[in-house]
């Protein structure tokens, strides 16, 4: 685990001179009044090892005569400079040889000089980070893919099952309709007989009809025979004959036909027209009850893929928790829509005090890089002392170097900038380096071409600014 051994800053942003020799273990607080660069060696440290897309806007400070200049030593015995007109990066191992950016990012993690970035990610990309560090991705992963296929095959069942139900209520239902559809032919049949019956009805009407027209004309041919003479007589007997037998005849004809009576088939062709009105009832009610039929099917289909979702969300809790955190109380939660989100203390990130985010972010980032033994943390303010005074434990407990700033200048910080100045620790030639630094400024803001004044002697210039040189 590499951590950060000094650092000396001159002349960035608003640092004029600086050296620092945080804490191995712990909380290391830089302190002072607000535009003094107390940020400044935050973004100097981590220009220095984060490389130039670190590299602040306006790295050289305003009316500043030299060009910014970096050192920081590691742990590991790796120095890192940049100085030069180009601030040009120089790194060199314990051994003397030389390395670049590509040595110091195998064990420099990068949110770990950028804190804000991952404190204003989104939810869930604090989230993912998270999960990204508990090792199990793969298996997180192949839960959310079978979770969200059984999650949009439920939104579609559901949608379908709803539309179905719907479509089924909106359909107009017959309760005294019957349960199939009423067959005609046998009403068709029925009549066809009643109508043959009364057509032979009518055949024997016809038949009377012809048989007294046959007996009216017997009883005229009769008349005019016993007008003839008496050799008609017997032809008169044998139609006298005739006439009794169609006399008999008509009159059991002419009763049989009298005593016939139509049967109506009124309410027979009513029963026809009503069938198919109750028969469009019928099928109405069958494609209402097959409707909710199918409704009832998906409606199943839902919950067994409601049961699979809740399965999967279940498993996907269960690996979770039984998953490596780096703070306890820190979990991941999910939303109704299967989001996920950060919680510490079972509060989400906009619900969790100043201090309880800088806490969960410092343990998440720690734990993105273990080789990276260090954090940037700025605007410690928000912490009180007791509260600083516990961040500060637990991360000498983590054996975590966190190096923060904060407006104020009580006794719980270890370095206070004043002026972009400012020095903790005792570094080899530092004294010579401030006074240089001092000297150049002098000369810069006086106008001088070269400072002459002796180590022990006075400058009225550098004596109004409240320098003393010596």
């Amino acid at each position: 685990m590499v951590k950060i051994a000094s650092v000396e800053a001159e002349n960035v942003k608003r640092v004029k001179a600086v050296y620092l020799e945080p804490k191995a273990d712990g909380l290391t607080v830089i302190g002072g009044r607000n535009g003094q660069g107390k940020t400044s060696v935050l973004d100097a440290i981590a220009w220095a090892l984060g490389g130039d897309k670190m590299r602040p806007s306006n790295a050289k400070r305003e009316d500043a005569a030299g060009d910014p200049q970096l050192r920081v030593v590691l742990d590991n015995g790796i120095v890192v400079e940049r100085k030069g007109k180009n601030s040009s990066l120089k790194v060199i191992d314990p051994s003397g040889n030389k390395g670049g950016q590509q040595l110091l990012n195998s064990f420099t993690e990068q949110l770990a000089l950028n804190l804000p970035k991952f404190m204003q990610a989104t939810d869930k990309e604090k989230a993912e980070t998270l999960l990204s560090i508990m090792g199990v991705g793969e298996e997180l992963a192949a839960l959310d893919a079978q979770k969200q296929t059984a999650y949009n095959q439920r939104l579609a069942v559901g949608q379908m099952e709803r539309q179905k139900r719907g479509a089924a209520n909106d359909m107009r239902h017959w309760p005294d309709a019957p349960a199939q559809e009423v067959s005609a032919s046998e009403l068709i049949a029925e009549q066809s007989a009643i109508l043959a019956r009364n057509g032979e009805n009518q055949r024997k009407r016809m038949e009377a009809q012809h048989v007294k027209a046959r007996l009216d004309a017997a009883m005229g041919e009769l008349a005019r025979m016993n007008e003839q003479s008496a050799e008609l007589a017997r032809r008169m007997a044998e139609k006298s004959a005739e006439v009794e037998r169609l006399s008999a005849d008509a009159a059991a004809a002419a009763k049989t036909a009298e005593q016939l009576r139509d049967e109506s088939t009124a309410e027979l062709e009513a029963q026809l027209a009503e069938v198919e009105a109750v028969n469009d009832k019928v099928r109405t009610n069958m494609r209402r009850a097959a409707a909710m039929a199918e409704a009832d099917e998906l409606k199943a289909q839902y919950d067994e893929l409601d049961e699979r979702v809740r399965g999967l969300q279940k498993a996907r809790t269960d690996l979770l928790r039984g998953a490596k955190l780096p703070l306890e109380g820190l979990a991941v939660e999910f939303d109704a829509k299967g989001e996920p989100r950060l919680t510490y203390e079972g509060q989400p990130w906009d619900c969790m005090s100043g201090s309880d985010q800088l806490k969960a972010a410092t343990a998440i980032v720690r734990e993105l890089k273990p080789e990276c033994g260090f954090v940037l943390v700025d605007k410690l303010e928000q912490m009180d002392p007791q509260t600083l005074a516990e961040f500060g434990q637990w991360a000498e407990g983590e054996g975590l170097q966190v190096i923060g700033t904060r407006v104020g200048t009580g006794g719980e910080c270890s370095l206070v900038i004043e002026d972009g100045r400012g020095q903790l620790g005792d570094p080899e030639g530092g004294e010579e380096r401030m006074v240089a630094e001092s000297l150049r400024e002098c000369a810069a803001d006086s106008g001088c071409q070269e400072c002459t004044i002796p180590r022990d002697g006075t400058c009225a210039p550098a004596a109004a600014k409240g320098w003393v040189i010596q």
